[in-house]
């Protein structure tokens, strides 16, 4: 049997907690009891004093990393604020199928939900978010791209899209284990239509042939509201 996933703290910086959520893990509570453990419960559980709401921002459940969270409801506000109005900076590591050619680039493609089949996003140039990612290439392997990601804007599955969409419009290179988005998109595309859920875990890895989403937020810069000065966390990818 697997051992539970747990949060490592990073830092705590005035009101601002960092942590570095897992792959699987859940950011918010989502729907039933079953899916009541998350980033925001264990955070809760570690810091009993908070008061008001934790949650500023949100990564997809299969995307770990750098989280920030608040002790208090003015610092919830205040994080709140600056990443509606893009004042954070953000930065991913990912690997992505395939040897991408180009060195760096910046995606812009604008993005919708696919109401059909939902949640996956799709590219639409008249109905579309506007949806901005810079990139550059980390380094290469044998079948495979180690890639940094820095989006400008924060739609939903916006890099893992913006990674997979074909070029012109995206790069073209699928982040490696992405269920959705990926070889196994398809797949996972009937499943939904049959009214099932995708896989993820020890199904995700038999679809994809990878252990997770090899996605990861490494960086994140946010004004600290207490100070009112730029703070850094930091983690490393682990893969």
């Amino acid at each position: 049997m697997a051992e539970p996933m747990d949060i490592t703290v990073l830092d705590v910086v005035g009101s601002v907690v960092a942590i570095d959520k897992p792959s699987g893990m859940l950011s918010v509570p989502g729907r039933g009891p079953e899916k009541a453990d998350c980033a925001a419960a264990r955070v809760r559980a570690r810091f009993p004093e908070a008061t008001g709401p934790l949650v500023v921002h949100r990564l997809d459940m299969d995307t770990s990393g750098v989280m920030v969270f608040a002790l208090d409801a003015a610092t919830q506000r205040a994080l709140s604020m600056q990443f509606e109005r893009r004042e954070t900076e953000k930065r991913y590591i990912a690997l992505v199928e395939g040897i991408v050619e180009r060195d760096e680039g910046v995606i812009e493609a604008p993005l919708r939900l696919d109401v059909d089949r939902r949640p996956f996003r799709v590219v639409d140039y008249e109905q579309g978010q506007p949806a901005r990612t810079r990139w550059r290439v980390l380094s290469r392997e044998t079948d495979r791209t180690r890639v940094e990601f820095e989006p400008l804007t924060g739609r939903t599955h916006q890099l893992r899209v913006h990674a997979a969409a074909a070029r012109p419009a995206g790069l073209g290179h699928a982040i490696v284990g992405d269920v959705l988005y990926g070889e196994a998109g398809e797949r996972v595309r009937a499943m939904l239509d049959g009214g099932e859920e995708p896989p993820h875990g020890e199904a995700l890895q038999r679809l994809t042939g990878a252990p997770r989403l090899m996605l990861h937020a490494s960086w994140l810069r946010v004004r600290d509201p207490g100070s009112g000065k730029w703070v850094e966390f930091e983690s490393g990818a682990g893969f």
